[in-house]
């Protein structure tokens, strides 16, 4: 069954401001960062965060009011057991005055059975980056079963993570419904994860009606009180293009809301 037009823009304003609207191609410019940003708010309000590749933290932080938080990513997308590595691209993130950090677990070394390099890498991240929020990339669609995926979710939390991610998008196979809910039960499992860690669907959600399963889901198993940034996040860049369409289903123009900034 099709959703109606007002569940479909509760759920368009939910992705909304849960959004982090996300540039990772590997040509990206200052130019391109500049046009993500004044996407980034929009008629109908603004995103959560702006994502971009660490080189390019500081200059969308230049772009940005202090209201949208900038990530960007570390050991992206590869997902190595470079612990130098890893801790530059974080440190990159810190300097350039970014509040978020996205940090892909060594998702080969997990399959290998080599937890130790997964703890090693997330730790010294963590630490790298004190007062930041840490999202920690699992590359489900590669750990593939649910057994792997709950074991990088506790590994995750165990080292600090605020939000456990599902995807870099640059795989085959990116968020699903079936990752989502083993990584949603570890953090429900944990007496503090399930009041203060959030969840973060990326890679492959283009529409609305894609996104509102993330949010049923989210809400079924934390609470209606996990919708919202600090504890859900969609990272995406053309789901906006659903959204608006969604929100103003005419296609007329729109005024801007008031400014919070």
């Amino acid at each position: 069954m099709n959703p109606n037009l007002d569940d479909l823009q509760i759920s368009a304003r939910i992705a909304l401001a849960c959004l982090d609207l996300t540039s990772l191609n590997n040509a990206d410019t200052e130019a391109d960062v500049a046009q993500l940003c004044q996407r980034a708010q929009g008629p109908f309000g603004p995103v959560a965060a702006v994502c971009v590749w660490p080189h390019l933290a500081a200059y969308a932080r230049t772009q940005l009011p202090a209201s949208i938080a900038v990530a960007a990513v570390a050991n992206f997308p590869h997902g190595n057991t470079d612990v130098d590595a890893a801790v530059q691209d974080t440190l990159q993130i810190v300097q350039a005055g970014a509040q978020e950090v996205d940090v892909v677990l060594p998702y080969k070394a997990l399959l290998a059975g080599d937890d130790k390099a997964v703890t090693q890498l997330l730790t010294a991240v963590r630490n790298a980056c004190p007062g930041l929020l840490l999202k920690v990339i699992l590359e489900t669609g590669e750990l593939k079963t649910p057994t792997m995926i709950h074991r990088a979710s506790q590994l995750a939390l165990q080292a600090g993570a605020d939000f456990l991610k599902t995807s870099t998008g640059k795989t085959p196979v990116s968020a699903t419904l079936e990752a989502a809910q083993v990584m949603l039960a570890a953090i429900a499992a944990g007496p503090v994860a399930e009041k203060t860690v959030g969840f973060k669907a990326s890679g492959g959600i283009r529409t609305v009606q894609e996104a509102m399963v993330y949010v049923a889901l989210v809400q079924q198993i934390l609470g209606v009180q996990a919708l919202n940034p600090k504890r859900f996040r969609i990272g995406a860049s053309s789901l906006l293009n659903d959204i608006k369409a969604v929100l103003d289903p005419s296609g007329a123009p729109v005024v801007a809301p008031a400014s919070n900034y």
